[in-house]
């Protein structure tokens, strides 16, 4: 293991350090003041004298105790990187600013008798038993990084923790049998498959079996703990053994998966393979239910992590536990190379502990395989660790030999207990080893020579265990062989019942899977308008201030004044204010609203300001909180500049909270292209995948104002293409009334969609696009909406479609220039289309119109190459033209100028071609 410190520890150093402390202690960067904190160092000769019989320190050598101490501090910084991590390794690794020239000794002081007030209360001892003391807490079997934390309550916890584990009692021998049945059920099950189902990825745990034995310590410390769920998040390495062994999923379902035969009643939508889907179940420990939920994964391996942490947010509401968050522990399991590697482990280290989005801390477990595919960690990572990405928030970091299962044991308890008591995120890195190679038929000897000849003779775990357990007579040979008899038998039982199953075509895989099945996508209308009565509490609350409020001026005039007369003259009724209808009338109903965003309180475009500041205390104030006494609760919270980890946790959200509303917006939507991980992986696939239905909401700023390539389009094109088997729904909506009902369409109907819709910008306030009190209180959404329209219909010679903002400009050419031929439809729900709908508003023309598709965006973008093949076969024989731009690899022009002249072409083409 390599190390790469710089020398700051010796003696010398030391007293330079602590005198400057001295004078001032911010003239020290924080290790150091960390260590000289609270405690007065000397050069002070020991209080109680030498020990009998030992060699007294000399009186001369005045700097001794600074040294001693400085030994100390060096331990319990840098003890980690001599720590003996790796099971494949047959050396302790060396880091020279441990060595004892280094640390101001020779061999020759090895019998002075010392002693330091800040180890172990001062007890005197000779220094070669204070630097076995050292070693055997701070470089055996664990190594523990917990230096880096500024708060000295939590650090000192944390040391006090270690420093007492020698003189713990063992693990009792029904302990280390447990453990040790542990073991060899996870390798009896990996084994079973490697036989039986020869060339079938399975990405084992063969290497890394120490994980259940962390898993199953923290599990059973659940009901001592609190806790009464697990929300657990992995990738594929050891997930086929997590189910089977650690949720318990009976081996029948489990074996039935790797069957070559197809059966109906065991599959739905498309699919995945077995070791991506997700699990259920209830574990009875100590007479306690501690409830286990595995999410669903795709290959994306860390994309998981901010899904899992929505997902524990969601049950710590509904289990009521949002105060503590003591009651449900999300637990993550990593792989190193991705640990290092991927951005989205810094996005949600980031959030954890923040207002919106903390889960009350988690525990991480990485699954250290030192080797990411065919990757070794020197072309892997810049850090010394994997897990040097967790100290940006201070978490403990606990270095684990993977085998040494009791260790394993141990500091799973400890990382558990941390987070309970300090509700904080915590890391173990179990270093370990592959068996095989990224997967059972890939051949790593090609690449990894060396590694895999160590790994063919190392013996197992198991092995390893039940070695040491003989010895000490922690179990007899006969209950070693009883042990594997009974592996022996367990698993052909059920391959045999697996069979007997196929036979008679009795399996159901779903039982305690995380599968929910819901009604068909239909387009059934369901009722969205709301009394005006009942709106009337939300207008009137979205204008009332608590008293003495000072809301800042240009606010009142331009939000409150002009709200409070739009609602006394019933219209016009803008964009944000039909969202605040919207979420209101959810709320006063009892449906809960959650929205994020970055600064989505405020809006982008200062539209929403769902949160007033008081002008002199910054006291803030959210009307929509404050409509009825009895209302569900809205929660609107600003995300940290993240849109892959935050998407990820509102995805997470909806799928464990569906009663609740969920919105995510992006700033502009071009930064939602850091988050199509999520929507590719999760959000358009996870029903089809997993049977995960989410209703969640993207808002989507889209529109071409002019702002340039960066701020113009939301890629309309590319959820389209996603856009199949009914799987998302993609609206493009042109008035307030429509994002009312539509919000409110989202909680009305039986099944769950996810909707992506492209909201506007100019149309925030252009005043033709708003509503009329009537549209809420006597319509519904509508997915083909129709311009006004004063002429003859039999007199129309063309027919123009579009969708969105560009309809806006189409009807105001249309009505300057008086042309009464032109029809203009709205496409306001893109996919799934309304065909029936469409050719229904088409119809009220004459067959001989020309059909237009009329669209800003470039020719290769926007919903051109969706809507071209559709047209074409609703309208079977009608020539479908297309005005707009042309094509382009940029989504819009940098030049205003230039822009203006492309808009106006394009608006005069619709009425031309």
């Amino acid at each position: 293991m390599a190390t790469s410190f710089a020398n700051r520890f010796n003696a010398d150093l030391l007293e330079e350090n602590y005198q400057r402390w001295r004078v001032d202690p911010t003239s020290v960067d924080s290790t150091w003041s960390a260590f000289f904190e609270g405690f007065e160092l000397g050069s002070v000769a020991l209080k109680n004298g030498a020990a009998a019989g030992s060699a007294p320190a000399p009186k001369s050598d005045a700097s001794l105790q600074t040294r001693v101490d400085g030994l100390v501090y060096s331990y319990r910084t840098l003890g980690h990187t001599i720590a003996q991590l790796d099971p494949l390794a047959h050396e302790r690794p060396e880091n020279p600013l441990l060595s004892l020239r280094e640390l101001g000794f020779s061999e020759k002081d090895f019998d002075l008798t010392v002693g330091s007030k800040f180890f172990l209360g001062g007890k005197q001892m000779k220094l070669r038993e204070m630097l076995a003391s050292l070693q055997a807490i701070y470089s055996d079997r664990i190594g523990c990084e917990f230096m880096h934390i500024q708060n000295p309550r939590v650090r000192n916890w944390v040391r006090e923790k270690i420093e007492s584990r020698p003189t713990l009692p063992p693990p009792t021998a029904d302990i280390q049998r447990k453990t040790l049945r542990t073991l060899m059920k996870v390798e009896a099950f990996e084994s079973f498959l490697h036989t039986k189902y020869k060339g079938q990825k399975r990405f084992s745990m063969e290497g890394a079996e120490s994980v259940m034995v962390i898993l199953n310590a923290i599990l059973h410390d659940c009901p001592v703990r609190g806790v009464e769920e697990i929300v657990l998040g992995m990738a594929h390495r050891g997930r086929l053994s997590v189910i089977a062994e650690f949720l318990k999923k009976p081996f029948k379902a489990m074996f039935a998966e790797f069957s070559e035969n197809y059966m109906p009643n065991t599959a739905a939508g498309d699919g995945d393979v077995k070791y991506h889907l997700g699990y259920m179940t209830t574990r009875q420990i100590d007479g306690r239910e501690v409830m286990v939920r595995l999410s669903a994964n795709p290959s994306h391996l860390e994309a998981v992590n901010p899904v899992v942490q929505g997902m524990a947010r969601a049950r710590q509401r509904i289990r009521k536990d949002t105060a503590e968050r003591a009651k449900v522990l999300p637990l993550l399991l990593h792989g190193d190379a991705a640990y290092a590697g991927q951005g989205v482990v810094a996005e949600v280290l980031n959030m954890s502990q923040l207002p919106g989005y903390r889960t009350g801390g988690t525990v991480h477990v990485v699954v250290n395989n030192q080797i990411g595919f065919t990757t070794l960690p020197a072309d892997a990572r810049s850090t010394v660790y994997c897990t040097d990405v967790a100290k940006m928030i201070e978490a403990p970091i606990f270095h684990v030999n993977g085998d040494d299962p009791l260790a394993c044991r141990f500091v799973a308890e400890l990382a558990f207990e941390f987070r309970q008591s300090f509700k904080r995120d915590v890391v173990i890195d179990m270093y370990c080893y592959r068996r095989y190679g990224h997967n059972e038929a890939d051949d790593p000897v090609s690449t990894q020579p060396t590694m895999y000849a160590e790994i063919d003779t190392h013996p197992k775990v198991s092995h390893i265990l039940r070695k040491d357990m003989l010895a000490k007579g922690a179990i007899a040979q006969a209950d070693v062989d009883a042990l594997e008899a009974e592996m022996s038998t367990r698993h052909a039982k059920a391959l045999e019942s697996v069979q007997q199953a196929e036979r008679e075509k009795a399996i159901n895989s779903f039982t305690e899977s995380t599968a929910v099945f819901q009604p068909k996508f239909n387009f059934a209308p369901v009722e969205t308008k709301v009394a005006k009565a009942n709106l009337q509490l939300i207008a009137e609350a979205l204008v009332r201030l608590p008293e003495g409020f000072q809301v800042q001026s240009k606010l009142k005039s331009f939000l409150l004044d002009k709200r409070a007369k739009a609602w006394a003259n019933g219209g016009p009724f803008d964009w944000s204010y039909g969202e605040a209808l919207a979420l209101g009338s959810l709320l006063v109903e009892g449906t809960p609203v959650r929205l994020s965003g970055q600064d989505c309180r405020r809006g982008t475009f200062s539209q929403r300001n769902s949160y007033l500041y008081d002008q002199k205390s910054r006291d803030r104030y959210c009307s929509l909180k404050h409509i009825t006494p009895d209302q569900a609760s809205l929660c609107i919270y600003n995300s940290l500049l993240s849109e892959f980890g935050v998407l990820g946790f509102d995805y997470g959200y909806s799928l464990n909270y569906p009663e609740l509303l969920m919105m995510w917006e992006a700033q502009f939507f071009d930064f939602a292209n850091g988050a199509q991980v999520i929507i590719d992986q999760f959000i358009t696939s996870a029903e089809s995948k997993w049977q995960r239905p989410s209703g969640i909401v993207l808002l989507l700023p889209h529109g071409y104002e002019g702002q340039g390539p960066e701020h113009s389009s939301a890629r309309l094109e590319r959820f389209l293409q996603l856009g199949a088997e009914e799987n998302i729904q993609v609206c493009n909506l042109t008035t307030p009334a429509q994002y009312f009902h539509v919000l409110r369409r989202q909680m009305k109907r039986s099944f769950k969609k996810p909707l992506i819709l492209m909201t506007p910008k100019s149309l925030l306030r252009l005043e033709a696009a708003t509503s009329v009190l009537a549209d809420f209180t006597n319509d519904c959404f509508h997915e083909i909406l129709p311009a006004p329209f004063t002429g003859k219909a039999e007199q129309v010679k063309r027919v123009i479609l579009c969708t969105g903002k560009v309809y806006y400009d189409l009807l105001k050419f249309r009505d300057d220039n008086q042309l009464a031929t032109a029809a203009i439809l709205r496409v306001e729900q893109l996919y799934p289309l309304h065909k029936d709908a469409l050719k229904a508003a088409v119809a009220a023309f004459p067959n001989t119109a020309k059909l237009i598709w009329c669209q800003e965006e470039s020719q290769n973008m926007g919903a051109w190459g969706f809507m071209a093949w559709q047209l074409r076969e609703i309208f079977s024989g009608l020539a479908v033209r297309y005005a707009g731009r042309g094509e382009s690899a940029s989504p819009a022009v940098g030049s205003l100028g230039l822009h203006k002249l492309e808009q106006k072409a394009l608006i005069e083409q619709a009425f031309s071609i």
